[in-house]
């Protein structure tokens, strides 16, 4: 009898595990396959005997069967902050149950990419690429990769800007922010907030900059004078020092708008513990995004919140549906925003 060290030493195969079990090779793929149809007795006892024999899949050798890495790209500009490491960890999530495993590749501080990194990106092969920045374009991309069509996020101003767009095919999901943020402004000017500021986020952000223009359109709209703008970078440091400064050294807000909700948590310190003012009562403040800790009773924080369970179904439906129909035109998929009201409004 072999010893264990011996025997994990030499890699099992898909024909060992068929044996073991007594099924065929197809059904110890099928079993590996998420998608594939097999009754759940069989796969759960193909599992098993691969466990103990320490069988996995080839993965490369499969690549080369059938085109497909089963591989996904995702651009970020951060891993860190709350909102992309609460998606990346749902969207790892959501790609792992469908089959897939997650590649990930952070811009630089511009939001751009160093092009080696995308050629790297390239040798292996991705099924998809989800681009979360607009600074690393499709024309670029397309230079660098073979099949895989990128997935963008874009924050259209309306219903007539969310068609194909010119140049290289990529797929799209359009984040729709009016409701939300126009509901944000309806219930801040309905408490009687007149003056209203605009902590904007990362210079080089199309989030930020299609925020700022649709309040700016709903301001106007119903009869508000332009927001103040302030510029921060989506950190909670920069939020807690210009709400400083907009207050010792300019002429104040009686409510702030934040491009995201860690800066609205920073605007919420500086307003309470340094300017001595109250939240609601004297400041009105709403964040974007809704993380995780928005709901916590030290901020409590009203926000425009992006759902992101729906956000992510979003996106691995793009790379489906893609994967099934490659020749396809550019695929879009929309979602929607809606105010999440709490305690610093009211």
């Amino acid at each position: 009898m072999s010893d264990p060290a011996t025997r994990n030493r030499s890699r099992a195969t898909a024909d060992m595990v068929a044996s073991r079990a007594n099924v065929s090779r197809v059904a110890v793929s099928r079993a590996f396959n998420p998608h594939a149809s097999i009754k759940p007795e069989k796969r759960d006892l193909i599992l098993r005997v691969a466990q103990e024999l320490n069988y996995t899949p080839d993965m490369a050798a499969r690549s080369m069967v059938t085109g497909r890495s089963h591989l996904v790209g995702v651009i970020v500009p951060d891993v860190c902050s709350p909102w992309e490491s609460q998606e990346i960890d749902a969207l790892t999530t959501a790609l792992q149950a469908e089959g897939f495993a997650t590649l990930l590749f952070k811009t630089r501080t511009d939001l751009s990419m160093d092009e080696t990194l995308l050629t790297y990106m390239k040798g292996f092969n991705p099924d998809s690429v989800i681009a979360f920045t607009e600074n690393v374009r499709p024309q670029t991309l397309s230079r660098v990769l073979d099949r895989a069509v990128p997935i963008y996020v874009a924050y259209p101003h309306g219903e007539d800007e969310t068609g194909e767009a010119p140049g290289p095919l990529f797929d799209r999901l359009n984040v729709m922010q009016r409701d939300g943020i126009e509901q944000a402004i309806a219930l801040m000017q309905g408490y009687g907030a007149k003056r209203f500021a605009f902590l904007a986020g990362a210079t080089h952000s199309l989030a930020t900059a299609e925020r700022e223009r649709m309040m700016h359109n709903i301001m106007a709209e119903r009869g508000l004078e332009p927001p103040l703008r302030i510029q921060g970078d989506y950190t909670y440091d920069t939020a807690y020092r210009e709400t400083l400064n907009l207050f010792r050294v300019g002429e104040g807000a009686d409510a702030i708008f934040s491009a995201n909700d860690v800066g609205a948590f920073g605007v919420i310190d500086a307003l309470r513990h340094d300017l001595g003012l109250r939240v609601p009562q004297d400041v009105k403040v709403v964040g974007f995004d809704d993380i995780l800790q928005s709901h916590w009773k030290s901020y409590n924080l009203t926000t425009v919140k992006i759902d992101l369970t729906e956000r992510v179904q979003a996106l691995v439906r793009l790379i489906l549906r893609r994967l099934k129909s490659p020749s396809s035109p550019s695929l879009t998929e929309t979602v929607s925003t809606r105010l999440v009201v709490r305690g610093t409004v009211g």
